[in-house]
C-alpha cells in the first residue's frame, strides 16, 4: 500500500493488461484521512477497447505509515457528475 497521497492510485494491471487505466487524479484532501477524486476508464475485454471516462470519489485512512481505503463513491454516469456538480454550486451560492 501506498505511504504517500501522491502514490495513492486507481490504476491496476491484470495479466499485462491494463484494466484500469487512471486518467487524473485530484487530491480533495491530506492528512491521516485523504480524499481524492480519480478520473480513469475501465478495459471492457469483450470490445477490446477503454471505456468512457468513469469517475470515483476514495477515502484514505492513514495507519501505520500506510494509507489504506475506507470508502468509495462510484459516479455512475456524465449526467449523476453534471447533478453534483449543479447541486454543490447551488450550495455555494446560498
Amino acid at each position: 500500500m501506498a505511504e504517500t497521497v501522491n502514490e495513492l492510485t486507481v490504476r491496476y494491471e491484470d495479466g499485462g493488461i491494463e484494466t484500469v487505466k487512471e486518467l487524473d487524479k485530484k487530491v480533495l484532501t491530506k492528512g491521516a484521512w485523504a480524499t481524492i477524486m480519480y478520473r480513469y476508464q475501465d478495459w471492457d475485454r469483450a470490445k477490446g477497447q477503454y471505456s468512457s471516462d468513469r469517475y470515483t470519489i476514495r477515502r484514505y485512512q492513514k495507519r501505520n505509515g500506510e494509507y489504506q481505503m475506507k470508502s468509495k463513491f462510484n459516479i455512475s454516469s456524465k449526467d449523476q457528475a453534471k447533478n453534483i456538480i449543479a447541486a454543490l454550486q447551488e450550495w455555494m451560492e446560498e
